[in-house]
């Protein structure tokens, strides 16, 4: 069931109350849209409920790379680089090709700069044979082919640029299709459902009661066994099960913005801001997206957002290698922040480890912190089989293995399905070819469902804002078949009005309507 309607809510919320799970799932960001893929894959009954939309938090608040992390290096974690390699070609070879694609990045190397020719250029040879050359050689380039690629590029002192290659993604997608792909295993979810308390039997949590948030109807869920997954809030669940809880990790923030951009860029850039900090400014959704900052935050996880300050310290940090006429203030879009959840402890955030953090709390609650899109796939795994192992077994002794590469829906070449949406009908009521490569980059062949939407109401093939290519056709299937409940859901989740800054009052209005 992958329709949103009130009445499918409800229906929802009466499978989730007279099922009995081996999983439940609080929590629908990386790891619990992991989790709950694998453990649906698996052959176990999961359920997965979110207070807010799923990847509503920091899941859509990231740099939208699938990177093997080439700052890691700095630090001498050769075998954590490798691994996220594997899991990005992974990613873009099989599981994700049609949300995940190939993107160039430059290291500027200016006069006086933390980091010299020699050392980057062994630094990205190092991480292209890391990846088994599989996106061409690291090398250096000079001044004048680094400005051919990014034509914004700060040229005063600059004396090479080091090359290697990564991948990006529009996370929002890749979570919507995550869910997706559990839905289509086996999995029961729901959206906007809150957790009020935790279901204890014998001094052991059973499940919990929830809360819908859009009509306030109040459900229970009972399962074997409960996955606190719920990021920042990951002790706020934690003392619901025990009072007296201490703290288990700290918030970093990061925060970032996106900008329009006046000229393509072939490539993006890393630039060195000390030894360990790098500024990212990334050609994204036709903008330019920068960032990122990186500092502790003690505040409520929902108040998050992007200051002065940091937008500030990211046009500073970005002005290290891009010209001042691509950071202008009124060319920002959208400014947005999330934050990484990582290990309690003394010392910098800077410094802490991004790991995934698990315990088992004294209601036999298992929590977990961590999340990281690159290698989520592996993450879920590594998490189903700490769930397997549990004393006491709580899932049982009965899991399936995982086929090792099923892939998210859609699975498609973007090419393939941009120039079938574009040739499929007559001459003079083809779609824009901008809109086509829109659909088939973030729905892969699912963007041929939407085409047979426009096929019988031609409506729903217009613009929603003259000045993007998101049309109406995405925002029916949003809340059709991909759990969009609210104006943000399809706004910033959905679509890319958001970013592009066009989610205008009268834009919210006319999607409110369509949503009731």
């Amino acid at each position: 069931m992958t329709t949103t309607t009130a009445a499918d809510r409800a229906q929802t919320r009466e499978e989730l109350s007279r099922t009995a799970y081996d999983l439940l799932v609080i929590g629908g960001g990386i790891l619990g849209t992991s989790v709950t893929w694998m453990a649906a894959q698996a052959g176990l009954r999961v359920a997965m409920v979110d207070a807010g939309d799923f990847a509503g938090a920091t899941s859509s608040a990231s740099s939208k790379l699938v990177h093997g992390g080439l700052r890691y290096l700095q630090t001498g974690n050769v075998r954590l680089v490798a691994e996220n390699h594997r899991e990005r070609r992974a990613l873009a070879a099989d599981i994700a090709p049609h949300l995940v694609k190939p993107l160039t990045f430059l290291v500027p190397i200016y006069k006086g700069g933390p980091h010299g020719a020699a050392k980057l250029g062994a630094g990205v040879f190092l991480y292209s044979a890391l990846s088994v050359f599989g996106d061409g050689m690291g090398k250096v380039i000079t001044p004048h082919q680094a400005l051919a690629k990014v034509p914004a590029l700060r040229t005063e002192g600059l004396r090479a640029a080091a090359v290697y290659g990564d991948h990006q993604m529009n996370d929002s997608r890749v979570a919507v299709m995550t869910v997706r792909a559990a839905v289509d295993a086996g999995a029961v979810v729901l959206n906007h459902a809150e957790v009020v308390g935790l279901r204890k039997t014998g001094g052991t949590v059973t499940g919990a009661d929830l809360r819908d948030r859009l009509d306030g109807a109040e459900f229970g869920v009972s399962a074997r066994l409960v996955l606190n997954a719920t990021g920042p809030w990951v002790d706020h669940l934690r003392r619901m099960e025990a009072p007296d809880a201490a703290p288990s990790i700290r918030l970093s923030k990061g925060a970032h913005l996106v900008l329009r951009r006046h000229e393509p860029w072939k490539a993006a850039l890393t630039t060195p801001i000390d030894k360990y900090r790098v500024s990212f400014a990334i050609p994204w959704e036709d903008h330019l997206l920068l960032g990122t900052t990186d500092e502790a935050y003690e505040g409520d996880p929902g108040g998050v957002r992007a200051t002065e300050a940091d937008i500030s310290q990211i046009l500073d940090e970005a002005g290290h290698a891009v010209r001042d006429t691509q950071l202008r203030r009124e060319d920002i879009t959208y400014a947005f922040a999330g934050l990484r959840v990582l290990p309690g402890g003394p010392g910098q955030v800077t410094a802490a480890k991004r790991e995934t953090v698990v315990t088992r709390g004294a209601g036999g609650m298992l929590s977990v912190a961590g999340g990281k899109w690159t290698t989520y796939r592996h993450i879920g795994r590594h998490v189903l089989d700490t769930l397997a192992h549990l004393p006491g077994r709580p899932l049982g002794d009965d899991l399936a293995d995982i086929l090792p590469a099923v892939p998210l829906p859609g699975l498609a070449s973007p090419d393939a399905v941009a120039l079938r949406l574009w040739t499929d009908r007559d001459p003079g009521a083809r779609m824009d070819p901008l809109v086509a490569r829109h659909l088939a980059t973030h729905y892969g062949s699912i963007a041929f469902d939407l085409a047979r939407l426009i096929r019988d109401n031609p409506a729903l093939g217009e613009r929603i804002h003259p000045d993007g290519p998101d049309i109406w056709a995405q925002a029916v299937y949003a809340r059709d078949r991909e759990w969009a409940a609210t104006v943000d859901d399809v706004v910033r989740r959905r679509t890319t009005l958001t970013v592009r800054g066009l989610d205008t009052p009268d834009v919210r209005d006319r999607i409110a309507a369509l949503l009731t």
